[in-house]
């Protein structure tokens, strides 16, 4: 399984440029009852492949740096930067700030994130 460095790192990149089905790609961060909320949002398994779809059609180019994570037991917290370049050449970055409860797997079950948008 994944740390959770390659969950806030590599799980972006492979949803949005693999050609791999994205629901293998959730299945291999994420347990089959997650329940992620973002912005007050939540989203369920199918919810997160669905986003797989407009996420390879619009992203260019991804850029992620984690700035913090804290890992305790079964608890993981972090703040990063994404900055994504769409396809029509628009530049969105994006301040997250994640909380999360992992499995004894590893992979994640729950996501608590609250998400800005910065100035590039």
């Amino acid at each position: 399984m994944p740390d959770f460095h390659a969950f806030l790192t590599r799980l972006p990149y492979e949803l949005a440029f693999s050609q791999e089905d994205p629901a293998t790609i959730v299945d291999r961060y994420y347990t089959p009852d997650l329940e992620y909320r973002n912005d007050g949002i939540t989203l369920d398994r199918q919810r997160l492949i669905d986003h797989a779809g407009p996420a390879r059609k619009n992203s260019r180019e991804l850029n992620i740096q984690v700035h913090e994570t804290l890992l305790d037991g079964d608890r993981a917290a972090a703040r990063y930067t994404m900055t994504v370049r769409t396809r029509k050449d628009k530049t969105l970055q994006i301040e997250v700030y994640l909380f999360a409860q992992l499995a004894p797997d590893g992979r994640v079950r729950r996501v608590d994130s609250i998400t800005r948008t910065a100035n590039p």
